[in-house]
């Protein structure tokens, strides 16, 4: 398969977004990540969305490029040929990636008895292991509070899971920067990675918790403001054939261009005069953006998005449409060819298929792949990582301890 990262071997045992994402992140690159499931498969084995016939979508999305193994976990015979792919491969194995909790055949000290290196990645809710999710921690985050239209006071959740994105990614460095460190020492360790602490880290990180904490005691709290963008200029505007789309002016080369391609520059020196702001500064944008919207707003609406999309272009302004899911799958940048290609999923079909964004000049990227079938690589895996002789295998499968597809 190749890769930046092949022959580096992950054993996944996972659910739902965050640790499935680093794994697939990892095997995107082209490390060799198998995962490990029950008999029955795991707790999003069937997660929505699904596709016509039931397969779930969700596991397709999140597992490409893996190999799926499934055991008898129940049972000591499917906890020890779990414990044993973790130990397995030499110095590019040895490493595990889970969001489980460690008991079970993920006991920690029963990994580290049948590999002392081990590197065990540990994705939790909070760090004092208690549970949480991404739809639970990001209400207490206080961004939902800033989300929604203006005026109103009910707080708005994502429905993108930013938080489990996020921790996915980390996990994927977590992986490598302990691989690392295994390298030039010899030894593995155990990391750990609370969502809660990546959550509200980037609300600090973000300086949402500095203006929190340095706000007087009578100072309202910051309130939803519809599509506006925080602290510089950025506002939703309608075509004349409907299509809503989103305008930046974030720095001084986005918003002098903005200006140029609607001819505003006349309407916009006259708002500076009138307020007394300068609006070559992004504060003074952000406070007037209502004005400013009201004098660009007409612009739009005496013209159609194809028209708008090209003096937008020209200018070399910084702007998006507002896109359906429906609508995103005829967006250039879904198209084969680049990021993505069209993918044979079994059980699904042919789907657009992102390989990783990653782009390395000194290694050819690792095409995008689909998601293995759950168990579809069982008796390969128990095959070439083990060394168990297939009559073996078949033994294994015939007792009810492995199965394949």
């Amino acid at each position: 398969m190749g890769g930046i990262l092949a022959g580096l071997r992950v054993v996944e045992a996972s659910a739902f977004v965050a640790a499935p994402l680093g794994g697939m992140t990892l095997a995107q690159l082209g490390a060799d990540v198998v995962r490990v499931d029950p008999l029955g498969g795991g707790l999003d084995a069937r997660r929505w969305p699904l596709a016509p016939d039931g397969t779930s979508l969700f596991w397709a999305g999140l597992n490409r490029g893996k190999r799926s193994v499934r055991l008898d976990l129940s049972g000591e015979a499917g906890r020890d040929l779990a414990r044993a792919l973790v130990a397995a491969g030499g110095a590019d194995g040895g490493i595990l990636l889970t969001n489980l909790p460690l008991r079970g055949w993920l006991d920690e000290e029963r990994l580290r008895a049948a590999r002392p290196d081990a590197i065990v990645v540990v994705l939790e809710g909070n760090r004092d292991g208690s549970s949480e999710v991404d739809y639970t921690v990001n209400p207490a985050t206080g961004f939902p509070s800033l989300t929604g239209p203006r005026g109103s006071d009910i707080p708005v959740a994502s429905v993108v899971p930013a938080w489990d994105i996020a921790l996915g990614g980390l996990a994927a460095l977590a992986v490598l920067a302990a691989e690392r460190h295994r390298a030039r020492t010899g030894a593995g360790q155990t990391v750990r990675i609370a969502l809660s602490d990546v959550a509200f880290a980037m609300a600090a990180n973000l300086g949402r918790l500095g203006q929190a904490a340095l706000a007087g005691p009578d100072e309202p709290e910051p309130a939803p403001d519809g599509n506006h963008l925080y602290g510089a200029y950025g506002a939703d505007v309608v075509t004349r054939d409907g299509r809503r789309l989103m305008l930046i002016g974030l720095t001084p080369r986005q918003w002098s261009a903005l200006v140029a391609a609607t001819g505003a520059a006349e309407a916009m020196a006259a708002l500076a005069a009138r307020t007394g702001e300068e609006l070559a500064d992004e504060g003074a944008r952000f406070r007037l953006r209502d004005a400013i919207t009201a004098e660009l707003a007409p612009w739009f609406a005496a013209r159609d998005l194809a028209d708008v999309a090209a003096a937008l272009d020209a200018a070399g302004v910084a702007w998006g449409p507002f896109q359906t899911f429906r609508e995103a799958l005829a967006d250039p940048r879904v198209a084969p060819g680049g990021l993505f290609a069209t993918v044979d999923h079994p059980g699904v079909g042919l789907l657009p298929t992102p390989g990783s964004p990653l782009r390395f000049d000194a290694v050819p990227p690792v095409p995008p792949m689909r998601a293995p079938l759950l168990g579809e690589h069982t008796l390969a895996v128990l095959e070439d990582v083990l060394g168990l002789a297939p009559d073996a295998v078949r033994a294994l499968v015939e007792a009810g301890v492995a199965r394949g597809a």
